[in-house]
C-alpha cells in the first residue's frame, strides 16, 4: 500500500467478453482473479460511495499483480504501452462515471485522488522474484482472432526463467499444448499433480526391479506433469496452498529414493556396484546438503542462491537435480551401462556440492546488503 491510502476492498468488470481463454471467459477471469485479491465481486449500482474499487475492462487480460498493485493505489490508471486505458482504482461515487470513461478510452479521475496513469512496468515493475525472470507483465488486449497468443503469452508469462535446460528448453511448447488440453476438459492443477505422483511411484518401482527403460519413460513423463501441474495452475488462477503443498513437498522428496532404488536394480541386471554405500552417501547426502545450502542462502541473503548472478542462473540449468541426473542415467542406459550412469551421478552430485559450497562462500564474503539479483537490476 503507497502513501497510506485506504486499499480497495471492490472489484467491477467494465463491459462484457464471452471470448475464453485458458477455458475462461476474460469475465470470469477477472472475477477469479478480484477474489484471490480478496476483492469482493461487486457491480457498479451497490458500491457505497466512499468504498473504494478496482475497475478492470473485459477486454483485456492481465496479471494478477498488476490488480494487487492496482487496488493499493487509490487514483491509479493502468494503461498499456499504447496507452489504451485498462483499469482503476478510484472511490465508490466516481466508479460510474469511470467506467464510462473506461469504454470510452478516457482517463478515469474523481475522488480527491489524482490520476495517476501508469503503464504495467511501472506500476509493478518487470522483474518477477516468485518466477526468477525479467519479463514485462501480461497485460493483452483479448478478441476472437487473438486467443491463441494471448494463451501463448500467458503460458510465457507462467514460465520459470531460471530452471533446469530440459524443463527450460525441452518442455515449453508440448507442455502448452498439453496444458491447454487439460483446461478445456477441466482436469485441476491437483488432478496432474496426483497424476505424478503415481507415476513417481512406478518410476521407483521399477527402478527397483532394474526394469530401467519403463522407469525411465515413468519417470521423464512425471516431469513433464510437473511442469504442467504449475503451468495450469497460473493459467487458469487455480493455484491454491494445498497444491503448492502436495507438488513441491513430492519434488523435493522423491529424488533420492530414485537414486537408491537405482543402485539396488543394478543386481537385477547383473551389473551390481562393489562398493555402492560410498555413491549412495555422495548422491543421497549431496543432494540434501544442496537443498539446505539453497535454503540458508534464501534464509540470509533473501534470494535463490541460482538468482545472484549470471554464472548462478547458468548453473541451475545443469545443477545434480533431478531432470539432469535423469539425462545422465537415460544416456547410460542407451550404452547398456547404466552402472556407469549412477557413477557419472555421484561425481556431478559432488562437483555440484563443491559449486554451491564456493557460492556460499562468496555470498558470505561480500560487503552486507550488497547482493542483489543480476536479474532486478
Amino acid at each position: 500500500m503507497t502513501n497510506g491510502l485506504q486499499r480497495a476492498t471492490a472489484g467491477v468488470v467494465v463491459g462484457e467478453s464471452d471470448v475464453r481463454v485458458w477455458g475462461q471467459t476474460s469475465t470470469a477471469r477477472l472475477e477469479r482473479t478480484f477474489g484471490r485479491q480478496n476483492l469482493k465481486i461487486a457491480r457498479l449500482e451497490t458500491l457505497a460511495p466512499d468504498e473504494i474499487v478496482v475497475l478492470v475492462h473485459a477486454g483485456w487480460v492481465l496479471d494478477e499483480a498488476l490488480v494487487r498493485s492496482l487496488a493499493e493505489q487509490p487514483g491509479a490508471v493502468l494503461a498499456d504501452a499504447a496507452g489504451r486505458l485498462v483499469a482503476a482504482c478510484l472511490r465508490g461515487d466516481d466508479a460510474p462515471a469511470a467506467a464510462a470513461a473506461l469504454e470510452a478510452g478516457r482517463t478515469p479521475a474523481g475522488g480527491g485522488y489524482p490520476a495517476q496513469v501508469m503503464d504495467a512496468v511501472a506500476l509493478i515493475g518487470a522483474y518477477n522474484d516468485a518466477l526468477r525472470k525479467r519479463e514485462p507483465p501480461v497485460l493483452e488486449p483479448l478478441g476472437a482472432d487473438n486467443v491463441r497468443s494471448v494463451e501463448k503469452r500467458l503460458f510465457q508469462g507462467s514460465y520459470k526463467g531460471v530452471t533446469d535446460l530440459v524443463t527450460k528448453y525441452v518442455w515449453p511448447t508440448p507442455a502448452r499444448i498439453v496444458t491447454r488440453w487439460c483446461a478445456q476438459i477441466g482436469m485441476t492443477p491437483n488432478q496432474v499433480t496426483t497424476l505424478g505422483f503415481v507415476l513417481m511411484l512406478l518410476a521407483l518401482w521399477a527402478f527397483w526391479r532394474g526394469e530401467y527403460g519403463w522407469g525411465l519413460v515413468a519417470a521423464w513423463i512425471m516431469t513433464f506433469l510437473d511442469t504442467v501441474d504449475g503451468k495450469l495452475a497460473r493459467v487458469t488462477l487455480t493455484s491454491s496452498a494445498w497444491g503448492n503443498v502436495f507438488d513441491h513437498g513430492i519434488d523435493l522428496i522423491h529424488p533420492p529414493f530414485w537414486w537408491v532404488a537405482w543402485v539396488v536394480g543394478l543386481a537385477a541386471v547383473d551389473l551390481p556396484l562393489d562398493h555402492p554405500e560410498p555413491v549412495l552417501w555422495v548422491i543421497v547426502g549431496g543432494y540434501v546438503v544442496q537443498r539446505l545450502i539453497e535454503g540458508v542462502f534464501i534464509r540470509y541473503f533473501k534470494m535463490h542462491i541460482h538468482m545472484w548472478r549470471p554464472f548462478d542462473s547458468f548453473f541451475r540449468l545443469i545443477t545434480a537435480r533431478r531432470n539432469p541426473n535423469l539425462l545422465l542415467l537415460t544416456l547410460s542406459c542407451l550404452i547398456g551401462r547404466p552402472d556407469m550412469g549412477i557413477i557419472a551421478v555421484a561425481i556431478w552430485t559432488a562437483a555440484s556440492l563443491a559449486v554451491h559450497f564456493a557460492q556460499l562462500a562468496q555470498a558470505a564474503m561480500a560487503p552486507r546488503g550488497s547482493l542483489v539479483s543480476w536479474l532486478a537490476r
